[in-house]
């Protein structure tokens, strides 16, 4: 799996939205993305964030650049 740049935030879902984890890129606004377990959710996030400097690109839309804090759950 290639390195990920960006921060990531893993948080467990509630069992009422179904349970599992989500992973969060806070520098890229509405990149996510979710599995059953934190591993699956941060294996997924690296799709999540090509797929969302694909559309950026696309669009023409400048691409942030990955901040220099490291950003953690509790």
């Amino acid at each position: 799996m290639p390195k990920l740049e960006y921060p990531v935030i893993i948080e467990p879902l509630p069992e009422d939205e179904g349970g599992g984890f989500v992973a969060l890129v806070p520098d890229l606004p509405g990149c996510m993305s979710d599995g059953d377990t934190a591993e699956a959710a941060l294996a997924a996030v690296h799709d999540a964030v090509a797929a969302w400097v694909e559309e950026a690109t696309a669009l023409g839309r400048p691409i942030p650049p990955p901040s220099r804090h490291l950003v953690a759950a509790e």
